[in-house]
């Protein structure tokens, strides 16, 4: 049985502390907050957890296997330091960490105590993105060309990031599982309006191959929005995460360039065709992620969100708070 003790009881923990008590093979023994209340909370809807003060009376007992960190990430890297070198496999809330160097160091001190972090990109266990994993991965769209993205709503204003380092990590991480391929620039254009954190931006990433990827964050919106378009050689996909029937739809159109022979004039014709709603699985994405993470350290596996998975997504943020900074300057994200 694998010991998890859970650092953070607020929007998050509740549901991070239910689905790793239902996970096969694990359960939770300790829940840490510093608000006596929320502990109060925790003893009367987990009866015979440990509630706690104190985080090291998680990252240091002897007692726990695991240690799932759900605080804000300015504090994940010395949490997760001390989890580490006690010997504690890490759940992680994303982003991963402050800094791509903090994440690099967590990375590194893991591998040296062949322990396993998991960073929370919960939406990689969507039935939706798997499902769009699938279709990529077998060529149903063929050749991707663009991945656009919108993530927009009203609130919540975060205090402590802007709204890049709030809502852009689920959609970084769900592109980069997708696309077999890391961004080597990003440009990114932010304002700031309620307060000192841009709570609206626009992100553009672009590879070295033809693929362009754009993104929109909002904190401002007067509706909410969960929606990606995925344009390929052969088919086009569109992901409403708001639509509870039909998450997902592929279009059989696309654009078909021929050249007459000796003339150098393009010949562009379209093709449309049939609109398909694959089957998507309703599963709670979190009851997935957390049974995938048993089964990594129960059979020695790598979680598909790894520390490495959430350094990238890091190394992006960075790159998009350095672009806005400097008024939407290209800035480059990886050497080559």
């Amino acid at each position: 049985m694998i010991n998890i003790g859970v650092i953070g009881y607020g929007y998050w923990g509740p549901n991070v502390v239910r689905n790793f008590n239902n996970a096969e093979g694990a359960r939770v023994v300790a829940v840490c907050d510093k608000d006596q209340e929320i502990l109060k909370k925790v003893m009367k809807a987990n009866p015979g957890v440990l509630a706690v003060a104190s985080v090291d009376d998680i990252t240091a007992s002897k007692n726990i296997d695991v240690v799932a960190i759900v605080t804000s990430v300015s504090s994940h890297y010395e949490l997760a330091r001390k989890a580490l070198e006690n010997g504690k496999h890490v759940f992680i809330e994303k982003p991963f960490t402050a800094t791509a160097a903090e994440a690099a160091s967590l990375i590194e001190l893991a591998e040296n105590r062949k322990l396993k972090i998991m960073v929370d990109h919960t939406f990689l266990f969507t039935g939706a993105v798997r499902t769009i994993k699938e279709l990529i991965d077998n060529k149903t769209l063929g050749d991707i060309f663009y991945y656009d993205s919108v993530r927009v709503n009203l609130g919540l204003f975060q205090h402590d990031v802007n709204v890049v380092w709030d809502l852009a990590p689920h959609d970084f991480a769900i592109m980069n599982y997708l696309i077999n391929e890391k961004p080597m620039y990003i440009a990114a254009c932010g304002k700031s309006h309620i307060n000192h954190l841009e709570d609206i931006a626009y992100i553009t990433a672009h590879f070295n191959s033809n693929i362009l990827a754009h993104f929109s964050v909002n904190w401002m919106s007067p509706v909410k929005i969960r929606h990606v378009l995925i344009g390929g050689e052969k088919k086009m996909l569109v992901w409403d995460d708001i639509n509870p029937d039909e998450k997902i739809k592929v279009y059989d159109k696309g654009v078909v360039v021929t050249t007459k022979q000796g003339i150098y004039d393009m010949l562009v014709s379209y093709h449309t065709g049939d609109v398909l709603a694959p089957h998507v699985s309703q599963i709670e994405a979190l009851k997935l992620e957390c049974e995938h993470f048993v089964d990594c350290i129960v059979n020695d596996k790598k979680p598909i969100n790894d520390g490495y998975s959430g350094l990238e997504v890091v190394r992006m943020l960075e790159a998009c708070d350095r672009s806005m900074r400097d008024r939407g300057r290209m800035v480059r994200v990886h050497s080559g």
